[in-house]
């Protein structure tokens, strides 16, 4: 599938059949994420894989937005292997784990599966109910499996701000 191609057809899908996600779906998922580029290649990057129906459902107690996926997938970073920017401190391991999550994202969607970022989520209970150590930050649940035959993408999922809008040439 071409790259365009691609990122139009993903969208975050919020409505999963109750279906296992094959391991070889998840290996090359993992894979896509192991292969996405992170700041100096320090590759901080930590994910968790929860498949067990329980953990998920405890899972709940942090976010309502599981969406009752059959995977999902806990993105961190771990703050003593990212790399922080000399000028000002900055830690790019959010960046590093956003990118590893897109190219997840786009990897399913390639293998026909839905996922949806979710950010809405209490880090804390996150932690606890998956313990997750302090020194890892959580970035992102992933809710991965197969759209349901009525999953569809929202209706703002086309509504795209013009070129013109975003994109400026040499300066502001």
């Amino acid at each position: 599938m071409e790259f365009l191609e691609l990122a139009k057809k993903r969208y975050s899908c919020r409505n999963f059949l109750n279906k296992e996600v094959e391991k070889e779906k998840i290996d090359n998922i993992l894979e896509a994420a192991r292969l996405a580029p992170t700041a100096v290649n320090f590759q901080p990057q930590r994910i968790l894989v929860l498949k067990d129906k329980n953990t998920i459902e405890k899972l709940k107690e942090a976010t309502p937005y599981t969406f009752d996926a059959p995977l999902i997938f806990a993105v961190c970073y771990d703050k003593e292997v990212s790399w922080k920017r000399k000028y000002d401190g900055n830690d790019e391991g959010i960046v590093d784990a956003s990118i590893i999550t897109t190219h997840m994202m786009l990897e399913a969607t390639d293998l026909d599966l839905g996922t949806t970022w979710v950010g809405s989520f209490n880090p804390e209970k996150v932690r606890e109910v998956l313990g997750i150590p302090q020194n890892y930050e959580i970035v992102s649940l992933l809710p991965t499996g197969y759209p349901a035959e009525d999953a569809k993408p929202s209706s703002n999922h086309e509504k795209r701000e013009s070129l013109d809008t975003t994109v400026f040439y040499e300066k502001f």
